[in-house]
C-alpha cells in the first residue's frame, strides 16, 4: 500500500507564532513530505496564494494571513512517538525559569536538543508533546548532547526572533563550567583560534583549529585548583561547534571525559566516560519587558563528584 494521501485545498492562518515568517519556510513546518523544489514550482506557477494574491517563496507572513494551497499528494509522515513518562519528568523537574515567552531548563548531560542522526525525538521533541496542540517550542540555541546546563527555549515566534537576534548581535552571555586535564595558567585569559567544522561521511561533525576556519574567541578563568586538574570558567564571545572543548585542547588542556578531543588517553581521569562542560550562567533581556534576567544552574552530580573526591 503506497504510503501518500491526496489532501483537498488547505486554508492555512497565520498565528502570532509565525509572524514576519517566510512563505517558504512556513509552508515546508507544515507540509511534511513536500520537497523544496515542488514547493517552489507550486508557488511560481500560483497554486499557493496568500490572501487570495501571487506571492514569492520568501514573503514575510504577517498575523491574520491566509495562506491557500492547492490540493496535494503528500507522503504521509510517521507518527512520531510520544516521550516516556520518564523523560517527562525529568524535564518538568529541570525548569529553571519560565514565562510566557521563554523558559530555561538545566538540561541533563546525555540528552540531545533534538531528534536526528539515529536520536528518535530529544529534548525539543518532548517539549512540544508537552506543550499539546498549538503549543510553540523552539530552540533559541543549542548544546552538544554530551553538556549540561542552560538551555534557552522560546514559547513564541516573535520571542524566538528577539532572542536569536540579540544572540547574533552579541548581547547575550554564555558561562559554562569545565573540569580540564592539568594546571591550567593563570595568565591564560583569553584565546582566538578559528575553527573549521568538518562533516565526515561516517560520524559525527567536529571542529579543529585552522586558518581556514571561521573566527572564534573564548574567555578564561581559573575557579578552582585540584592536585590533576583545574576547573575553569569559559566565556563564549562567538558560538562555533565544540568551540570550548577544541580551545580547552588547544591551550593543551582537553576537558575530562572528552574522549573525541583527549589525544592522551593514560591519565588520571581515564575512567570518566562524561564529559565535565556544564553552561552555568545565561544572560539575557526579555524580549517582551526588556528587563535583564540572569539564569544559573547547580553543577552536576557528574562534575562535582568529582570534585569532591
Amino acid at each position: 500500500m503506497e504510503n501518500t494521501s491526496n489532501t483537498g485545498v488547505q486554508l492555512l492562518e497565520v498565528s502570532s507564532h509565525s509572524d514576519e515568517q517566510r512563505l517558504d519556510n512556513f509552508l515546508l513546518s507544515r507540509l511534511k513530505g513536500l520537497p523544496k523544489s515542488h514547493l517552489y514550482r507550486l508557488i511560481r506557477k500560483g497554486e499557493i496564494r496568500v490572501n487570495k494574491k501571487r506571492c514569492k517563496p520568501d514573503q514575510r507572513l504577517v498575523t491574520g494571513d491566509i495562506v491557500r494551497v492547492a490540493p496535494l499528494r503528500l507522503a504521509r509522515p510517521e507518527a512520531p512517538l510520544p516521550p516516556g513518562d520518564g523523560l517527562i519528568q525529568r524535564l518538568q523537574a529541570s525548569v529553571l525559569y519560565e514565562d510566557d515567552e521563554l523558559m530555561v531548563l538545566n538540561k541533563p548531560a546525555g540528552l540531545a536538543v533534538h531528534g536526528g542522526s539515529g536520536v528518535p525525538a530529544g529534548l525539543i521533541e518532548a517539549l512540544r508533546f508537552m506543550a499539546g496542540e498549538g503549543g510553540y517550542r523552539e530552540l533559541v540555541h543549542r548544546l552538544d548532547k554530551e553538556t549540561s546546563g542552560c538551555l534557552l527555549v522560546a514559547k513564541t515566534g516573535k520571542a524566538l526572533k528577539q532572542l536569536q537576534a540579540a544572540l547574533k548581535a552579541g548581547d547575550f552571555t554564555k558561562r559554562y563550567l569545565a573540569l580540564v586535564h592539568g594546571q591550567w595558567p593563570d595568565t591564560l585569559t583569553r584565546i582566538d583560534a578559528p575553527l573549521l567544522k568538518l562533516h565526515p561521511h561516517d560520524g559525527e561533525s567536529y571542529s579543529r583549529v585552522d586558518p581556514q576556519g571561521k573566527t572564534a574567541s573564548t574567555l578564561f578563568r581559573v575557579r578552582s585548583r585540584l592536585p590533576q586538574a583545574t576547573l575553569i570558567e569559559a566565556t563564549l564571545i562567538t558560538g562555533r561547534t565544540h568551540q570550548i572543548r577544541v580551545h580547552a585542547q588547544y591551550a593543551g588542556h582537553p576537558i575530562v571525559g572528552d574522549s573525541r578531543y583527549t589525544w592522551d588517553h593514560d591519565h588520571a581521569f581515564k575512567t570518566v566516560r562524561s564529559l565535565c562542560l556544564h553552561a552555568e550562567m545565561l544572560q539575557f533581556h526579555h524580549p517582551e519587558t526588556g528587563q535583564s534576567v540572569t539564569v544559573s544552574a547547580e553543577l552536576p552530580d557528574n562534575i562535582s563528584s568529582l570534585l569532591a573526591k
